[in-house]
This record gives C-alpha cells, sequence and structure tokens, in this order.
C-alpha cells in the first residue's frame, strides 16, 4: 500500500514522469525506511570510527601508523575534511578512538571506546580476539543507541585508520568471494611497486590463515576495530528503522559483514559515492547498489556522506513540499 501511495504522489507532482530521475527513487527508498509518504531526516549525524592495524608494519601504507592518531586531533580540531562538509551541510559529527594507538583528551566530539591499542599484524596471527571482535560490536551498537537517544535519524558511516584497506581488501575477497587481485588498491596513495608488494603481502596472509567464510570469523581474523564497530552500529542502526548512509571502500566492507550477518538491512542504506579505491565498484556491484556520487573520491572520514546528504535531503523535500497537478492547478499529462 505504500509503495503505491508513494509511486502516486510522486507521479502527480508538477513534473513529467520520471523527470527527477534517481532523486525520486532516493525519496522513495527513504520513505519506505521510514514506513511513511512523509518522511522527516532529524539531526544528521556522521560517525568517524578510528582504529590502528598492526599489518602496517609489514608496509602496507605509503603512510605511517602515528598518522592515525594525527588525523584524529585534526578532526577534533575541526582542521579536517570532514569537518568542513559537516559544517557547510549542518551535519553532526562524532569521531570514536575505537582502537588508535595513542590516548586522546576528552573532547566534545569525542567518543571513548577504545578496545585496544591497535590490531595485531594479521600477517602473524588473527587480527583480534573473538572477545575483543564482539566487545567492538557491541561498543558500536552502544554508540548508535546514544546517537537514537539523541533524536538522530539518518546516520552516517567513516573511518580513519593507516591500513585498514589491507583488511577492508581481503573482507571483500572472502566474503565476496572476488579474486584478491581485484579488491587491493593504491590505498594512501601507493606507488606500483608499493602496490604490488602489497598484493604479495596480502595474499600471503590469506593463505597463512586458510579458507573460511564466516563473516565473524573473517572480520575477527582481517578486520579492524573501527570496521567491527561501524558493523555493529549498522545494524543497531537497522533495527531503529534508521537511514542508513555508507561512505567509501572500508564503510562498504563494514556493511559487507554486517548485510552478511542480517539480509534485511539491505534495503536501509544509501550509498553515498564510487570510490577511486580500486575494489570499490565491484563491491558496488556485488551488492546491487547505484552510488549517489561519482567524484574519484579515495579520502575516508565519512566525506563521501557528508557531500552526497544535499542529495537526500532535496530528495526528500521534493517529495513533501513540492506541489501536485491538482493544488497548483496545472493540467496534467494524458494517460
Amino acid at each position: 500500500m505504500l509503495e503505491q501511495a508513494l509511486k502516486k504522489k510522486i507521479d502527480t507532482k508538477t513534473k513529467p514522469l520520471g523527470a527527477l530521475g534517481k532523486l525520486e527513487t532516493l525519496a522513495r527508498q527513504v520513505a519506505l525506511i521510514q514506513g511513511t509518504s512523509s518522511p522527516v531526516l532529524r539531526k544528521p549525524t556522521i560517525l568517524v570510527f578510528a582504529g590502528d592495524h598492526g599489518i602496517t608494519t609489514e608496509g602496507v601504507s605509503a603512510y605511517p601508523q602515528e598518522v592515525t592518531a594525527q588525523m584524529v586531533k585534526n578532526f577534533l580540531a575541526g582542521g579536517a575534511a570532514i569537518n568542513v562538509f559537516c559544517t557547510q551541510n549542518e551535519i553532526a559529527l562524532k569521531v570514536i578512538d575505537a582502537g588508535v594507538k595513542e590516548d586522546f583528551s576528552p573532547h566534545p566530539a569525542l567518543v571513548s571506546a577504545k578496545v585496544d591499542y591497535g590490531t595485531k599484524n594479521f600477517r602473524r596471527g588473527p587480527a583480534m580476539t573473538k572477545g575483543q571482535m564482539e566487545e567492538s560490536m557491541e561498543k558500536g551498537r552502544e554508540i548508535l543507541r546514544r546517537v537514537v537517544a539523541d533524536g538522530c535519524n539518518v546516520v552516517g558511516f567513516g573511518e580513519m585508520g593507516i591500513g585498514n584497506t589491507s583488511s577492508a581488501s581481503l573482507i571483500m575477497s572472502l566474503l565476496g568471494k572476488f579474486p584478491l587481485e581485484q579488491c587491493v588498491g593504491r590505498g594512501t596513495g601507493l606507488v606500483e611497486w608499493q602496490l604490488q608488494a602489497k598484493k604479495k603481502i596480502l595474499a600471503e596472509c590469506m593463505g597463512f590463515h586458510g579458507a573460511m567464510e564466516s563473516p565473524e570469523q573473517i572480520l575477527q581474523t582481517f578486520g579492524g576495530f573501527e570496521i567491527a564497530q561501524m558493523c555493529g552500529a549498522m545494524e543497531e542502526a537497522a533495527e531503529h528503522g534508521m537511514v542508513l548512509l555508507v561512505d567509501g571502500f572500508i564503510a562498504s566492507c563494514a556493511f559487507l559483514v554486517a548485510v552478511s550477518r542480517e539480509p534485511g538491512l539491505r534495503p536501509q542504506a544509501i550509498f553515498c559515492h564510487a570510490s577511486a579505491e580500486a575494489g570499490h565498484r565491484h563491491l558496488l556491484e556485488f551488492l546491487g547498489v547505484d552510488p549517489l556520487l561519482s567524484l574519484d573520491l579515495r579520502l575516508g572520514e565519512g566525506t563521501g556522506c557528508a557531500l552526497a546528504y544535499p542529495l537526500i535531503r532535496n530528495a526528500v523535500g521534493f517529495l513533501n513540499d513540492m506541489a501536485s497537478f491538482a493544488t497548483a492547478g496545472v493540467s496534467s499529462y494524458e494517460e
């Protein structure tokens, strides 16, 4: 019934049928998520989960591990791209210390949810224990519940963690049954010889741990604390009927874990952009989703969510406020 009502509402706006293109699809999706033909977006919030990765000691990143903590401080000081875009678009920002290899001073925008001071090097063993994985996911759920309590019903997921494209590549390869070659990209900007070395190292890691199919085992073995917390928060957000905004490659791989565990959350996610990271377009195709933007972004931080949010707001705006042929006294098309 709601789908039929939405179709009628959209088709009788003062425009040719389908003239607003993907905005019509987007408006319909948000309305169906909220279960109403008059959806409302309240207190949009982007959560940036940060964590360090033991695999960085193998040289898989162009930047040293210390950059994770340095960028968290930059977020808190208001100097990063995500700060600029959130301010421009009136989006609240929360930065989560999921497992950074440094302690931070208290800050209104900082959420302390540290599980450990970075994951272990998965070239030598699992990135985390089963207990740490479960703790991470529960902490993600707790953070999301606080956001809900604050009145938010649309939440974006971003991340910061030097080395996390390595984790995401392995998660994508194993859960999506992709050749590893299709999943591994340049991350923070590796040159060709560094990229080839990264591929070799990750292939060795996959061989070392052997075959696995369970999303929980894959997450425990190769994930990061920030990825696991994102996964838990996504699952919790879906249970609260929220609109989920998924950023780039890392966030999409966290979503891949979440949807492997809870297939029902798929319709609630809006994929904000197609990343320039090598595997992301393959993953989006695998998930059967159409991202809103294609800007060759590969920054992370939730920047794609912040940039896409005005499109979502405008889609809801036209659905709620645009006149119909009847109310405007405009002649409609002939059947």
